[in-house]
Parts: structure tokens; C-alpha cells; sequence
């Protein structure tokens, strides 16, 4: 039989107390989690079933797939109404994942908790996962390191006369070849996308419905975003933005190719971009309020004369960087009304990108760790636009 637990105890135990110290802070003494993120957080797995967390730290998972797992905290159970059977009492104030179930699987999952006003433990697990432990962080350098690889390749993948389409399918081969999962785990039901994003030309200035950084029209309207079968011609930048899933932690990294020479426009945004990176990471210090760093990188924008076509031209997205792990999506969020503070242990994708009509997206993306002398940049690919004919 296989040990459910794939984490080594003590690293469960530094996650187990990042959660019980957000319950207490909620005031939940027990927490029911099903959501595949979070399973996967305290377990190291995915199964079918629901790990529960007391406020003391007593972990047990129910388990209904797959079979012939085991371990002492395992219990196998046909469905979530065996549970209250399982444990010695019912806790008085449960919480569970309001923002991650759907509305039928909370009712029920309430109800089985005894509870009509179940603790949000959506909210419980986003602060836990917001700052790493070091087993997450050494998942999410691997992750970096073989991101980078594979955007040191691209140049090398190109051909003339491909469309954007072609091109992004030989870099998720590359990806994939390379070990990525192509899973992109992103939180809530509003957004969704395949492997990445790739955008050439004025398919960049195409709003789409989903908050993302950058847009793109799609190759179908019911995945409305990224490439859309432009044929990449000079005078065109060509981003990418693809998946850095490779051990269940992503990294998150945008770099920026060209068909030759470009508009100086273009080329003096890409360079604001640097400059915002470098200007952010050097004052995003722990106690940093992540709106003030959304306001400096606006005004970097503006004393560059380059507002008009920051974060988007047509549609502008409203935030410039955002935490990431598990999820693509996760805390701090770097954005005008946030009210996330930097601190030491987060792991931030900072995302300055223009939109230049008539010739393309611009901008660098880099993911940083947040430490108590700086931010460590964990994607180091080349930042300058490189020219593929």
C-alpha cells in the first residue's frame, strides 16, 4: 500500500500550523477541506475526500479514492455523511471552503458539520499558503530553473511563416518534453486558460472577459484569450507567457520576441518595464503595503508618457503583480485597493506590460521571493527583447 502522506513530518507540521494559526485568527476550531489545492497542500497528493484539521493540529483524511492508501491518519469513508461516525465529537464553529465548492457541496458539507454559518476557510487557507515554507520554496526554484530552460530555447523554435498558434504548440512541446505538468491551477471559476499565453501583434490589444495581465482574442470563443492564429510578420513582438508548473508549484515568467526591428515606442516601454522591476523589488521591503507598490509602477508609467498603454491599451488589467504557488492566483495581490502587505516567505509574479498598437505586447514578467533583505528573483531567463529573424 502507498503512504498517503508524501511530505516529511516536519514540513506537514509547518504547514499544519500556518493553517491553525489563520483558524484561530477566524475563530474556527476545526477545518473541513476538499478543494484539490489544499489537499494537496497539507497532504502532498490529490485524492477523492476531505483532509480535517483540528485547531490543535490533528490532522485525519477521508478517504474515498483512490484505494489502499495508508497511514495513521487515514479513514476510508463512502461519503462525507460518514464523517461525524469518525470523530469523537462535532466541532462548535467549522470552517469550510465558502469560496472554492460549489453551493450544493458547501450545503451539504454544512450539514454535516452540524453548522448553518460555516467559518470561510477559503479565506483560512489563502493567508496559510500566502508565505512559503522552505519545501515550497525549494518546488518552486526547480520550477524556475526549468522555466528557464525552456525560455532559453524558444529562439531556436521558431520558423518563418508561423502563426502564433504553431508557435506557442512547439513551446508547450518543449515544456512538456522538459517534465512540465501543464496543469495551471488557477483559484475560483472566472478565469481559466490551456498551458499559457502566447500573443503576436495587435492580437494583444483584443480585450478578453478573463483577469489576466494581457488578453488575446483565442482560437475559439469559448476560450477567449491568447493566441488566434495571427501569422507572425516583421515589425511584430511575439510574448510569451507560458506554464511553469513542474512539481505542482508554478513560477511565473513573461518574455518578449520580435520579428525583427520594432517601433521605438514599443522598445521604450519594454525598458519602463525593467525600470518598474527594478524600482519595485527594491522597495517592496517586509511592511510594504502592496498598493503603494501598484501606485509607484502607475507612475513610472505616467513620468514615461506610457499610461495610455499600460497593462493593456483597449482594456487595462487592474493590478500589476500577484502571489502564486499551488495556484497562479494567489496573496499578496499588487493592485490599487489591496490590502496585503509584503512580507518575507511570499512569492510575487510582477507583470509591468504595455500594449503597443500596430506592433505588440511589451514587458517583462518575473517571479520573486520576498526575503527580509530583498526579493530573489527566481526566473532569470534574458529580459531584453530578442529578435527571432
Amino acid at each position: 500500500m502507498d503512504k498517503l502522506l508524501l511530505l516529511d513530518k516536519e514540513e506537514q507540521q509547518r504547514r499544519v500550523a500556518r493553517v491553525t494559526a489563520g483558524m484561530n485568527t477566524l475563530g474556527a476550531d476545526a477545518i473541513l477541506l476538499a478543494d484539490n489545492a489544499s489537499l494537496y497542500y497539507l497532504t502532498g497528493r490529490v485524492f477523492l475526500g476531505y483532509v480535517y484539521l483540528t485547531a490543535a493540529g490533528d490532522v485525519t483524511c477521508f478517504v474515498m479514492r483512490p484505494v489502499e492508501l495508508d497511514g495513521p491518519e487515514v479513514v476510508y469513508i463512502h461519503k462525507p455523511e460518514d464523517i461525524p461516525s469518525k470523530l469523537e465529537a462535532l466541532p462548535s464553529a467549522p470552517a469550510l471552503e465558502l469560496d472554492a465548492l460549489s453551493y450544493n457541496t458547501v450545503v451539504r458539507l454544512a450539514k454535516v458539520m452540524n453548522t448553518t454559518a460555516p467559518v470561510n476557510g477559503s479565506a483560512i487557507m489563502r493567508m496559510a499558503r500566502a508565505i512559503k515554507t522552505e519545501g515550497e520554496l525549494k518546488l518552486i526554484r526547480q520550477s524556475g530553473l526549468k522555466q528557464e530552460y525552456v525560455y532559453r530555447q524558444i529562439p531556436s523554435l521558431y520558423r518563418e511563416g508561423m502563426t502564433d498558434i504553431e508557435f506557442q504548440i512547439e513551446i508547450e512541446r518543449l515544456s512538456r518534453l522538459e517534465g512540465c505538468l501543464g496543469q495551471f491551477r488557477i483559484s475560483g471559476s472566472s478565469m481559466e486558460l490551456f498551458m499559457g499565453n502566447i500573443i503576436a501583434g495587435d492580437n494583444a490589444d483584443a480585450p478578453s472577459p478573463y483577469d489576466f495581465a494581457m488578453g488575446g482574442a483565442g482560437m475559439d470563443p469559448s476560450l477567449p484569450v491568447g493566441a488566434d492564429g495571427t501569422l507572425m510578420k516583421p515589425g511584430m513582438t511575439v510574448m510569451v507567457d507560458v506554464n511553469g508548473n513542474f512539481t505542482g508549484y508554478m513560477t511565473d515568467m513573461t518574455r518578449v520576441f520580435s520579428l525583427g526591428k520594432i517601433s521605438p515606442l514599443a522598445v521604450k516601454a519594454h525598458e519602463c518595464s525593467r525600470r518598474i522591476h527594478r524600482e519595485l523589488a527594491a522597495m517592496g521591503t517586509p511592511g510594504t503595503e502592496a498598493r503603494a507598490l501598484y501606485d509607484r509602477a502607475l507612475e513610472i508609467a505616467r513620468e514615461e508618457e506610457l499610461e495610455r498603454y499600460f497593462m493593456g491599451h483597449r482594456q487595462h488589467a487592474k493590478f500589476v503583480g500577484h502571489g502564486l504557488g499551488i495556484e497562479i492566483n494567489e496573496l499578496p495581490v499588487i493592485a490599487p485597493r489591496s490590502r496585503d502587505i509584503i512580507t518575507p516567505g511570499q512569492v510575487i509574479a510582477l507583470e509591468p506590460k504595455f500594449v503597443i498598437p500596430g506592433t505588440g505586447a511589451v514587458g517583462v514578467e518575473n517571479t520573486y521571493h520576498v526575503t527580509g533583505n530583498g526579493w530573489e528573483c527566481l526566473t532569470n531567463a534574458p529580459e531584453e527583447i530578442i529578435e527571432l529573424i
